[in-house]
């Protein structure tokens, strides 16, 4: 599990920043990071290989959608979330859709957030410069309308957490805690002050890290709740 860590985390990295090198200008920097990328993928079975290369289109085109939708962070988020569908390919071998793809929804969702958010600080220069953004598509209802996806999002994950034989300790983690900081941000932006917004965006850091707790929290339990129990069945035998 520490390999897989490691190796999707140093995918996620350098396929960031590939696609902020598209969204910038095409140059050897993208081949540099595209390489990088491609050492990394070599290291997974065949079947998250064929998955990877599907996201290449939404990496590819999302820098071009702000000229033609509204909706470039939804492309954003498609993109940026097919590490839910990749990393169970890769640590299964096969794919679970029933756990998958609504964790895959949730991130899409949570990315329509805190991307969002993001794009207030720039809505005057994307004005100026023609293009869209679901920041100004929103506008003053942002908070209204970020309210749904954020309920969207823990609402998916509570279903991915069900649909994996999930505990009390990632439930209570998610709608607890999670919520309350999703809460927290929607209530504490100012959509109107770029710093405001800046610093709303970089809370999601700690989202983030709200949900891997939440997974390990439910796993410490299970292997306590486990040793507990092979404990007493050995002191009855």
């Amino acid at each position: 599990m520490a390999y897989m860590l490691a190796l999707f985390g140093t995918g996620a990295f350098v396929m960031r920043g590939a696609g902020c090198t598209i969204n910038d200008m095409w140059d050897v920097k993208f081949d540099k990071m595209l390489a990088a990328g491609l050492a990394v993928l070599v290291q997974l079975n065949p079947y998250t290989i064929a998955f990877c290369l599907g996201s290449m289109p939404l990496v590819t085109i999302y820098p071009f959608m702000k000229r033609i939708t509204y909706w470039p962070q939804l492309v954003l988020g498609l993109a940026f979330n097919w590490g839910a569908l990749v990393g169970w390919t890769a640590v299964t071998g096969g794919m679970n859709w029933g756990v998958a793809l609504p964790l895959y929804a949730a991130g899409v969702s949570w990315t329509l957030v805190y991307d969002t958010i993001y794009g207030h600080q720039d809505k005057r220069d994307d004005i100026a410069a023609g293009v869209k953004s679901t920041s100004l598509l929103f506008g003053d209802n942002t908070k209204a309308v970020l309210s749904v996806f954020s309920s969207s999002t823990i609402g998916l994950i509570s279903v991915a957490g069900y649909m994996n034989g999930q505990g009390l300790p990632f439930y209570a983690t998610v709608l607890g805690v999670g919520s309350a900081h999703l809460i927290w941000q929607l209530q504490k932006v100012d959509i109107h002050d770029p710093a405001s917004c800046w610093r709303t965006f970089k809370s999601n850091t700690w989202f983030g890290g709200i949900i891997l707790g939440a997974v390990l929290a439910d796993m410490a339990y299970d292997r306590l709740y486990s040793d507990a129990a092979g404990s007493k069945e050995h002191s009855i035998q």
